[in-house]
């Protein structure tokens, strides 16, 4: 099972107040690159793991900007394993908190592998 993520970031990370981050003065992407460095592993130990990431280079067709700030494709055996990350309690308590301090906009589309 693949899931394009496409991530639109906020300019100020958003973490709630009493966060040990919450004034930090992180930007978005910094925030998304924390969620990234601790989900990885994790979706890793369930035997997933990163298909797909780059870098934007230009736009061929469509707006002259961008829509999205990261894009990426992240592979899972099945659509078990990715339940068992997003309902994990640990992710649930200490990670997703990094993505939703990150992320002002975004999409998350199941493609079959």
């Amino acid at each position: 099972m693949h899931l394009l993520n496409m991530i639109r970031f906020r300019d100020q990370a958003l973490y709630p107040a009493g966060h040990p981050l919450a004034d930090a003065g992180w930007s978005g992407r910094q925030a998304f690159d924390e969620y990234f460095r601790v989900v990885l592993p994790m979706i890793e130990g369930l035997g997933g793991g990163l298909v797909w990431n780059a870098s934007y280079e230009c736009m061929l067709t469509g707006p002259a900007l961008p829509e999205w700030d990261k894009v990426f494709v992240m592979g899972f055996p099945d659509a078990a394993a990715f339940m068992a990350l997003v309902t994990d309690a640990a992710y649930k308590a200490e990670v997703i908190i990094h993505r939703t301090a990150a992320v002002r906009d975004s999409r998350l589309i199941r493609y079959a592998a």
